[in-house]
């Protein structure tokens, strides 16, 4: 005969593994401030664009003014986003591996910057650079 023992759950000592939970603790937290790291750093305002690989251009190069007001300046005069293909057309057509820099203002908008971007592209410029801070 088989005999059996039967006992209260107050009598017996049990006890819980917190091992494996204390390890998924821990990686769900490394988890969390890894990606809070990365939304941080995305939604951050910035005041000047800055770069780490900026370099300074030593030769001659066309300079391209994004105002906060709205205005595309060459050359102390207000030409326009359409005025930006004419001038590149004019000024390349010497040197086509004259850079184009383009200096934004910080408030101005994407759509403002890749419009003036493709505009140089458009008139045949065959390196376009964005001002930065070094």
């Amino acid at each position: 005969m088989i005999q059996r023992r039967f006992s209260s759950p107050s009598q017996d000592n049990q006890e819980i593994n917190l091992s494996p939970l204390i390890d998924m603790v821990f990686i769900l937290l490394i988890f969390f401030i890894v990606t809070t790291v990365f939304v941080e750093e995305t939604g951050v305002e910035i005041d000047k664009p800055e770069a780490a690989s900026a370099i300074d251009l030593e030769q001659n190069s066309i300079l391209i003014a994004l105002t906060a007001d709205g205005e595309v300046v060459y050359g102390g005069r207000n030409v326009g986003l359409n005025g930006i293909r004419g001038i590149i057309q004019r000024l390349t057509r010497d040197d086509p591996n004259m850079p184009v820099i383009i200096q934004a203002d910080r408030t101005v908008s994407t759509d403002r910057l890749v419009r003036a971007l493709d505009e140089a592209k458009l008139g045949g410029a065959e390196r376009v650079n964005i001002s930065t801070l070094n």
